[in-house]
């Protein structure tokens, strides 16, 4: 039999849904995936050619396991000019993604029965994250009218004599929520007063719109930074997703803890990835900034016809490249003689009548919404809005 941790895990609904639209691709299927959450842009040149001259180098051996020293003190200066945030390198891991950074630092802080505080809407790996610890998910809802901010309130509600940490995402996915500095502040204050810590997912930070800022929790005061693992990585600001490079940064004693888990897991990141990680951090940022520029015209088109669609709604998300409208006056609704009762079935319906891929809301504690990604053309946004909007009148409310 299977381990208990592994039949307790529930696998992840948009990993799934990613190999079923390439199924359907390969059958011949016309399908626009709003799905993906990854950019549509290439790699940047001055990049991928750091990556070539590290290959012609022979720079690809193996690699301390927290990572090469030139790579994070450039994480290091970063972290200051960007964030006003002060590590040295050995304050700083580099790892396989984003992802393994969370993943070490959940199971480096959890132990069996320890709670862990997850705003939702939230990203599909947290909870399983936790409970793969053996830890217990501690899910405190965010309001849609309130353009899904933290929910201060709710989460001192939620604070117990077993809580371990919060885990935070700011700009958010799914919901494209950036945080305002003052519920950051409070949420620090929190985690100060009743000793956990805070897991800060900040990926997405490059990505924010309409002159909104990102803060880094961690910034706002010493006694916070010394409960804060900062989480970032290179595949949303620099569509380096299959590059596979993350890093966090933490007290000392937080990394270490950190290092020798991924010491015996994985070991050091890619060698060829780390050098170009370099570059990306200390060569030109245009491209980061044309990216958003871009992702920025496709959010408002994509806002203006979704809220312009009937029984839809969407809130204005500053940040991400994710829209959730909110869906749920389809629930009920019929197709010759089939009835929508949830945000899985009304995705599946968009899949078969639209050629439209999106994920259910239930995926991330969502059921009211499904997430649209608009990391695509607006081309093939404004086509699939179409295709889209045709499904939807179909549908008898």
């Amino acid at each position: 039999m299977l381990s208990r941790r592994v039949r307790k895990m529930n696998p992840s609904i948009t990993v799934e849904l990613t190999a079923k639209v390439e199924e359907l691709r390969k059958k011949g299927g016309d399908i626009i995936s709003f799905n993906v959450g990854e950019p549509d842009f290439n790699t940047p040149a001055h990049i991928c050619k750091a990556a070539k001259e590290a290959i012609n180098q022979g720079f690809t051996n193996y690699t301390a396991v927290p990572g090469m020293m030139e790579l994070r003190e450039a994480i290091a200066k970063k972290l200051q000019t960007d964030n006003n945030l002060v590590y040295q390198p050995h304050e700083i891991l580099v790892s396989t993604g984003a992802k393994q950074a969370l993943i070490n630092g959940v199971l480096s802080l959890c132990d069996f029965g320890d709670e862990v505080i997850v705003p939702t809407p939230c990203w599909v790996s947290y909870i399983e994250m936790i409970k793969l610890a053996e830890g217990t998910p501690v899910l405190v809802a965010t309001k849609e009218a309130a353009g899904f901010q933290l929910d201060i309130e709710k989460i001192k509600e939620a604070v117990s004599d077993k809580t371990k940490a919060v885990i935070i995402n700011s700009p958010n996915n799914p919901t494209g929520a950036v945080y305002s500095e003052g519920s950051l502040r409070e949420l620090g204050e929190l985690a100060v007063k009743h000793d956990f810590y805070i897991l800060s997912d900040e990926v997405y930070e490059k990505l924010v719109y309409d002159g909104e800022k990102h803060i880094a929790i961690a910034s706002l005061s010493e006694a916070i930074r010394e409960r804060t693992i900062t989480i970032n990585g290179f595949s949303k600001a620099y569509a380096m997703t299959g590059w596979r490079l993350g890093y966090a940064a933490a007290p000392e004693k937080i990394i270490q803890a950190m290092n020798g888990i991924q010491g015996h897991m994985t070991s050091g990141a890619n060698s060829i990835t780390q050098k170009s990680a370099v570059e990306a951090l200390s060569g030109s940022q245009k491209t980061l900034e044309d990216m958003r520029k871009s992702f920025e015209e496709r959010r408002q088109y994509l806002l203006k016809r979704l809220n312009n669609m009937k029984n839809l709604t969407c809130h204005d998300a500053k940040g991400a490249f994710y829209l959730i409208p909110n869906v749920s006056r389809y629930y009920g609704s019929q197709y010759n003689g089939n009835v929508i009762n949830n945000s899985m079935e009304l995705s599946e319906f968009l899949l078969d009548k639209a050629k439209i891929a999106v994920v259910p809301g239930a995926a991330f504690e969502a059921p009211d919404n499904i997430r649209i990604s608009y990391s695509n053309s607006l081309k093939k946004i404004k086509k699939g809005m179409d295709r889209m909007e045709k499904a939807l009148n179909l549908l008898k409310v």
